[in-house]
C-alpha cells in the first residue's frame, strides 16, 4: 500500500474507515465491522463517554463551545460513527426542548428564533443520524425562507437585516440541505435543489474566497486549513462539499485548488493550520502538525477535481 495511505490507516479507527470509504473505494459491507468499532474505540468512544446523565454534552445544547451537545454531535457526524442510542436520545431531546415557535432549532434562551448557521449544522447531523423527515420539515422551511437575493444565506439576514450572503452561513446551510437529500427525503425537494444551485453559485462567484467586486481575498483565514471547522468557512470545507455533492469542476474553483496544492508538504501531507479557541473534549490533532483528517479531505478533493482543468505541480 502507498506510504501515505498506510499513514492514514494507522490513525484513529474513524480515519481507517473514512480512508477505506473515500480513498480506497471499498464497499460498505467490507467496512461495516470497522465502522462499528468507531463507537467502541478511540475518538468515537471518547466523545460518547463524555455525555452527561442529562442527555447533553457540556452544559446544554449550545454551551460550552466546543464541548456542547451541538458541536459534539457535529464532531461525531464527521467521524461517520453509526447512530448509537445515546446520539438518538440527545437528538430527540433537542427536538423536544429547543424548537422555537417558527420551527427552528434555537440555541438561545433569550432570542425567539434560531440561528441559521446552527440550523444548517443541525440539519446536517440530524439527517446523517437518521432523524425522520417529518421532524426536520420545519427546519427546512426555516432555511428556505431565509434565502437571500444574492443566492447566499446569512445568520444576520432576519435578525439584523443583513443584505449580503455570508460564506460561513452558506456552507453550513449547503451541507445541511445536501445531507437531508442524501438521507432520501423528498420534502420540498425541488425548492431545495434550486436553493442549493443558487447558494453554490454564490460561493463560486466569490471564487470560494474572493470579493465578487474587487477580486481581493476577503479573509486570509479562509485559505488556512482548519479541522474541526465548527461554524467557520474555509476553502477546503467548500471543496469537500462540492466533491461530496458530485458537482462538476468549475473554473471558478481553480484559485482555491491551487492554494490547496501549494499547502501540500514534501511528505505528501497537509497540516492543521488554524483552530478556533475554546474548550474541547480532547485534542484530535495538533495545530501545525501533519493532519490525517485534512490530508484525507484534500485527497478526496483532488481525486475529484485534480485533473479537471488543473494539473498537480
Amino acid at each position: 500500500m502507498d506510504p501515505l495511505l498506510n499513514w492514514l490507516m494507522s490513525g484513529d479507527v474513524s480515519l481507517q474507515y473514512l480512508t477505506g470509504k473515500y480513498l480506497l473505494y471499498k464497499p460498505e459491507d467490507e467496512l461495516a465491522a470497522l465502522r462499528k468499532k468507531i463507537a467502541a474505540d478511540g475518538w468515537g468512544k471518547a466523545f460518547l463517554d463524555a455525555r452527561k446523565p442529562s442527555g447533553h454534552w457540556g452544559r446544554d445544547f449550545y454551551q460550552v463551545k466546543w464541548i456542547s451537545t451541538h458541536y459534539t454531535l457535529l464532531d461525531l457526524r464527521y467521524l461517520e460513527i453509526e447512530t448509537a442510542e445515546p446520539i438518538l436520545e440527545s437528538l430527540n431531546l433537542i427536538l423536544r426542548t429547543c424548537k422555537s415557535a417558527d420551527g427552528s432549532i434555537n440555541e438561545s434562551h433569550t432570542i425567539p428564533s434560531g440561528d441559521l448557521c446552527v440550523n444548517g449544522m443541525f440539519l446536517n447531523y440530524a439527517s446523517f443520524f437518521g432523524i425522520q423527515e417529518s421532524e426536520l420539515e420545519s427546519i427546512v422551511d426555516f432555511i428556505l425562507d431565509s434565502s437571500m437575493a444574492d443566492g447566499g444565506f446569512n445568520c444576520n439576514y432576519k435578525r439584523y437585516g443583513a443584505v449580503h450572503g455570508s460564506m460561513h452561513t452558506t456552507i453550513s446551510v449547503l451541507e445541511g440541505l445536501w445531507e437531508f437529500l442524501k438521507a432520501g427525503h423528498y420534502y420540498r425537494k425541488e425548492e431545495i435543489e434550486q436553493a442549493r444551485q443558487r447558494a453554490e453559485g454564490f460561493l463560486l462567484d466569490h471564487r470560494l474566497f474572493k470579493s465578487d467586486k474587487t477580486g481581493e481575498i476577503i479573509d486570509k483565514r479562509w485559505c488556512m486549513l482548519s479541522f474541526p471547522s465548527r461554524w467557520r468557512y474555509d476553502i477546503l470545507r467548500a471543496l469537500v462539499y462540492f466533491a461530496d455533492a458530485g458537482r462538476p469542476y468549475d473554473p471558478r474553483m481553480e484559485d482555491a485548488l491551487r492554494i490547496l496544492l501549494d499547502k501540500r508538504r514534501k511528505d505528501g501531507t497537509w497540516p492543521v493550520q488554524m483552530k478556533l479557541p475554546g474548550k474541547v473534549h480532547f485534542e484530535m490533532e495538533k495545530t501545525g502538525a501533519p493532519s490525517r483528517f485534512n490530508t484525507l479531505r484534500a485527497l478526496r478533493v483532488l481525486a475529484v477535481f485534480g485533473d479537471s482543468g488543473l494539473k498537480e505541480a
